[in-house]
């Protein structure tokens, strides 16, 4: 589980996100929303160790984060960024096997166990036939998935994804949205940032809404995504509405309402 109490985390002691505190337990996927600016990506760097909290505290199972090392926290939370380009023309297989890094001692070498379950990581996202493949030369979508068998191969139980549906088209997105269901079935914590708000509806149990200048909101997806919430953050009129599906699901949405 990860738990966050009374967080506050910014630069040169200037905070940018202040009083955050939620949980997200094993299965359950949280889905971080707000606007630009808002500080969402500080907060992960801040979950990720790569800025110090300025107060609060970040836990997982019960332990605090304070002082651990890098190959520590990387064996406990796998990152998914919101876009990367590699260097080199690595194939697949080698992408996914640096998951494995955080497993290793100083200038070893993946061994055969490393190999196999990078290769399993590949499998279980149905995307092994992408193994040999050159990583630069996929599609958005491709490459996203690549990134999560990476952290699939750091074999960590919290995963945070920075905006996994990023430049993906509608029909990936949705693919993207199920992949993501399906990890928090195995048990997998997520913490995921999103442009969308639809997305939380789609595949969260739980939402968190940061607001400049605002107290920051967490709890339930129905709690936190509502019309209110949503003008407060982003200054337009929203409605949040409901509907049942052909196959007879009740599905909500977020409607803008434009201005004639």
């Amino acid at each position: 589980m990860l738990e966050i109490q009374d967080l506050s985390c910014g630069y040169d002691g200037k905070p940018v996100v202040r009083d955050v505190s939620f949980s997200v337990r094993a299965g359950e996927i949280m889905c971080l929303l707000g606007p630009n600016g808002a500080g969402k990506t500080t907060l992960f760097k801040t979950l990720l160790s790569f800025l110090k909290p300025l107060e609060g505290t970040i836990s997982i199972n019960g332990h605090s984060t304070a002082g651990w090392s890098r190959q520590m926290l990387a064996r406990a939370i796998g990152y998914v960024p919101q876009a990367h380009s590699a260097p080199f023309p690595y194939r697949v297989i080698d992408v996914v096997t640096m998951g494995r890094t955080a497993h290793l001692g100083w200038f070893a070498a993946p061994n055969a166990k490393d190999k196999r379950i990078a290769d399993e990581a590949l499998h279980s996202l149905q995307i092994h036939p992408l193994r040999d493949r050159i990583y630069t030369e996929l599609s958005g979508g491709e490459r996203q998935l690549v990134l999560i068998a990476r952290a699939l191969a750091q074999r960590s139980d919290i995963l945070i994804m920075d905006e996994p549906t990023s430049n993906l088209d509608f029909g990936n997105q949705i693919r993207m949205l199920e992949q993501i269901r399906l990890l928090s079935n195995r048990g997998m914590t997520v913490v995921m940032t999103s442009h969308f708000p639809d997305h939380a509806f789609l595949c969260s149990d739980k939402a968190a809404l940061l607001r400049r200048g605002q107290p920051f909101l967490a709890g339930t997806v129905k709690e936190v995504v509502t019309s209110g919430n949503l003008k407060s953050a982003y200054g337009i009129d929203v409605e949040v509405a409901e509907f049942t599906a052909a196959n007879g699901q009740k599905v909500k949405t977020c409607i803008p309402l434009m201005q004639a």
